[in-house]
């Protein structure tokens, strides 16, 4: 079952319709919370003839005493020819005014209930209850797909903003919503008579008058060690009707009581039917008990939140929908790109390849994974396979491994080459796709080109395995991948640090600090993501001439007032030329991107931060905002002190005020400069391993190799402690970022 599809069609037929009965559910919570707070309380050991003997005193002519949810004590009674309702305190039996038994409007009720549609708006909302039902069920199933499982249930939650909301509160509320639709689902049964809560024909009791006075109500024995906690409501006999009774009812049951003689008549227990609709009903109102209501009232809350987030997921999805063009008929194609994307990005790679190849001649039929296959014609196939969660496939895509994996009678193997996007800072990065991989070649079809993986979508790894797909297919081919670019803002330069090589030669860094955008652009700057952001996010910088962005780790957050980065000049580099070519007063066009993998998380633990080169700029961004002085140990790696020590100046001011525990440096290039910064963290392996037993976080900045490096290092020193790297990836304790 594509868990997936059934989540997202629910969301928005039955989700919208659950609207209605989520925001309305938050205003009838609020009644049980008031009246709790209003309700006098009983005092402790209080029975109910002592309070029918009270309420004797103060309220003449009283019929019934009720004890409300709430915990209130309401009596009824007549004035006459006026019927009456009169609030009472059980302390003392003062009446404390008139009662009445809601103060919200019926009509609220009544949308709830049924729509505002009588007996079909009734069979509605239990339509729509059994919706959020299946709305949890299927969300349950896919939050667990998405985090790992279980165990990793409680991770940090990656994805786009709505998605992280989405998932948050459906892991704190889901619960709650699958129990609310459930107790509305058993007292729709009751409602709508599928379930008889009747507990049968009442028992032909009577009174038999003796000739004696009838007795008080506080003489009653079983009125005498029934406690008012335990009263649901108790009927006075009739003073005019001399065969009347008593009437006394609980949770378990209701008894008859004769007025002359104090003897229990007939007992007629609560039925299981009625025991189970009264367990629902506390579940689902939260009368008598207020601290639930206010839990009912916050998870209908969310109910708003889960259809904002949802639909905001489902036109990000829609907007990313593939839509390829070109495609040749299957029979007819050379060459087959198949597809396994969750968020849809991966189609407009797909969509670069096709085109590519079609100006070289071939015949292209691109489709997704699922429908793996391949005919006479074929001659080659590239998959491109994202990997969702911790190394799984797609939705779409969960069964294309069991398909592939299975033989296909007649089909001759041809090669195949595999392409993975996935995301470093998952320990299974790429996972998926290196399956599809083992899978291919267990069946015996033939590597195309060896497996590659690409981080977060980069246009330049992808340009890069085009060059070796041309290679292995013989002929030219370029792959210049142009994604869709989020809107920009102008950040403009305010000042900047230089860095330069050997006397004269040419500027080879900068640090360049951006003024903050005027506060005037309210929404926009909103929508650009440029509101809030921290230290550790992208910033996507969009250089003129060209429509692709270049991604910078931001050493600032938005609480520091500006944005700021450290960029180093690449050969032929267009995004480093232009930056480096600023000078204060010019502009940039820039949108920011969240990086939620590698945020540090809000913790007293230690934190452990390994960087080489311009790798240092995120966590510099880290050291500067540690305003709680937490305990932080920095290892840096650079060529030469006089001419790539970024932040160097800074890092040394933060280390004296303590925002900075311990710094470790390592230069390459310089005698006795300590070699490359896995040496330093070789040699301070004993700090190291302290640290990390206490349950230190780790953050890696910097290129491949370096992170190659620093990887081997720590594992090196994990191994007394019987750890690894990838254990703390798997615990959310190790990030990297990566360029």
């Amino acid at each position: 079952m594509d868990w997936k599809v059934v989540h997202r069609w629910l969301g928005l037929t039955v989700g919208t319709l659950a609207l209605v009965l989520g925001l309305s559910g938050v205003f009838l919570a609020f009644d049980p919370v008031q009246q709790a707070w209003q309700a006098p309380a009983v005092p402790d050991g209080l029975t109910v003839a002592t309070l029918v003997e009270r309420v004797a005193r103060t309220v003449p002519g009283a019929q019934e005493i009720r004890r409300l949810p709430s915990g209130g004590i309401v009596v009824f009674s007549f004035a006459g020819d006026q019927a009456q309702a009169s609030y009472v305190d059980p302390a003392d039996g003062r009446v404390l005014g008139p009662w009445q038994a809601s103060v919200l409007p019926r009509w609220v009720k009544n949308l709830h209930r049924s729509l505002l549609l009588g007996d079909a708006g009734r069979w509605g909302a239990a339509g729509i209850a059994l919706g959020i039902g299946l709305l949890c069920v299927s969300g349950g199933v896919l939050l667990l797909r998405r985090m790992g499982g279980w165990r990793a249930l409680a991770a940090r939650v990656r994805g786009s903003l709505a998605q992280r909301i989405h998932v948050l509160v459906g892991r704190v509320v889901v619960l709650v919503l699958c129990l609310m639709s459930v107790t509305a689902l058993t007292m729709s049964a009751s409602t709508l008579g599928w379930v008889v809560l009747d507990a049968g024909t009442e028992p032909e009791v009577l009174s038999v008058a003796t000739g004696q006075a009838a007795w008080p109500g506080a003489q009653l024995a079983m009125l005498q060690t029934l406690a008012v906690r335990d009263l649901r409501k108790l009927n006075v006999p009739d003073p005019a009707d001399p065969q009347d009774t008593w009437k006394v009812a609980t949770d378990q049951g209701q008894a008859w009581i004769d007025r002359y003689s104090g003897q229990t008549l007939a007992w007629q227990g609560s039925t299981l039917a009625q025991r189970i609709y009264g367990w629902a009903l506390v579940l689902h109102t939260g009368e008598s008990a207020w601290p639930w209501a206010v839990v009912l009232g916050l998870a209908g809350a969310c109910v708003l939140v889960f259809w904002l987030s949802g639909v905001v997921i489902w036109w990000q999805a829609r907007r990313l929908a593939p839509h390829t063009t070109g495609n040749s008929p299957l029979a007819q194609a050379d060459v087959l790109i198949f597809v396994a994307s969750e968020g849809g990005s991966t189609w407009g790679f797909a969509q670069t390849l096709q085109d590519a190849l079609r100006l070289g001649g071939h015949r292209v039929y691109t489709s997704a994974l699922a429908h793996f296959q391949t005919t006479p014609a074929t001659r080659q196939v590239l998959v491109l396979a994202a990997t969702y969660g911790e190394g799984q496939a797609p939705a779409h895509a969960s069964h294309a491994l069991a398909h592939i994996a299975k033989p296909t009678p007649g089909a001759a193997p041809v090669p195949v080459g595999v392409l993975g996007f996935g995301d470093r800072q998952f320990p299974a990065f790429c996972g998926f796709a290196e399956a599809l991989d083992q899978t291919l070649r267990a069946q015996g079809w033939p590597a195309l080109l060896p497996l590659e993986r690409i981080h977060q979508q980069s246009s330049q790894q992808f340009a890069r395995w085009g060059e070796a797909l041309a290679h292995a297919l013989g002929e030219p081919l370029v792959l210049d991948h142009v994604p869709r670019v989020p809107p920009t803002t102008a950040l403009t330069l305010v000042s900047r640090q230089d860095f330069a090589s050997p006397a004269g030669a040419a500027l080879q860094a900068a640090i360049l600090r951006f003024a903050w955008p005027a506060q005037g652009l309210g929404d926009r700057l909103r929508g650009l993501g440029l509101a809030r952001f921290v230290a550790g996010d992208l910033v996507g910088i969009v250089p003129p001439g060209s429509a692709v962005p270049r991604y910078y780790s931001l050493a600032s957050g938005w609480e520091d007032g500006f944005v700021e980065i450290c960029a180093r000049r690449m050969p032929d580099g267009l995004c480093s030329t232009h930056l480096l070519r600023l000078q204060p007063g010019e502009h940039i066009a820039a949108f920011i991107r969240a990086n939620p993998g590698f945020a540090l998380p809000r913790t007293r633990r230690p934190v452990v931060l390994i960087g080489a080169g311009t790798g240092v700029a995120p966590l510099a961004g880290f050291i500067r905002r540690n305003d709680r002085h937490i305990p932080m140990h920095l290892y840096f790696g650079g060529r030469d002190p006089a001419r790539d020590f970024y932040f160097g100046t800074e890092i040394q001011h933060w280390l004296s005020e303590g925002r900075v525990a311990h710094v470790q440096t390592a230069f390459s290039r310089v005698p006795d400069g300590g070699g490359y910064v896995q040496d330093a963290v070789r040699r301070d392996g004993e700090r190291l391993r302290g640290l990390l037993a206490r349950g230190a976080i780790v953050r890696v900045c910097g290129g491949r190799a370096m992170a190659q490096g620093v990887e081997a290092a720590l594992d090196a020193v994990l191994l007394p402690l019987r750890l690894s790297v990838q254990q703390l990836k798997a615990k959310g304790r190790y990030a990297e970022d990566i360029f």
